[in-house]
């Protein structure tokens, strides 16, 4: 099985983490995709003062500290992973980054907003489930 875990480095990442070394406690076929994405930064306040490359840097940084909580998981109970930190609007890189790896299924944490809050404010989580096809598990 070829699992996505897409995490922003928070509480609820990590326990979508913890989700998945449950899930696949003595299943011995499994692929681990463990990715951060940091969103664009278009503020005129940022690219005045630093070039793209510096901001790519930068998004590199941010991302590799989003994924440590989520790889320590991962680490402690053995599991091998593929970490990524990619560049791009959140939840249709996410869909499409499955989509190019071939995963199967896609498991992120939730912020624990309700179904309207989530819809209301366009969560990351509402959108990947409204673009994927894959099954999504929710963790709170």
């Amino acid at each position: 099985m070829k699992i996505l875990l897409p995490v922003d480095g928070s509480a609820h990442s990590e326990r979508a983490a913890q989700h998945v070394v449950a899930m696949l406690q003595g299943c011995g076929n499994h692929e681990i995709h463990l990715i951060n994405v940091q969103a664009p930064i278009d503020a005129v306040e940022v690219r005045s003062h630093m070039t793209a490359a510096e901001i790519e840097a930068m998004q590199e940084t941010r991302g590799g500290d989003a994924l440590a909580p989520a790889r320590a998981v991962l680490d402690r109970a053995g599991l091998a992973h593929t970490p990524a930190v990619l560049l791009g609007p959140v939840a249709e890189t996410i869909v499409r980054y499955a989509d190019e790896h071939g995963c199967e299924k896609i498991v992120m944490g939730t912020r624990g907003l309700g179904a309207i809050a989530g819809a209301l404010l366009g969560s990351v989580t509402t959108q990947v489930l409204h673009l994927t096809r894959l099954p999504v598990t929710l963790v709170k």
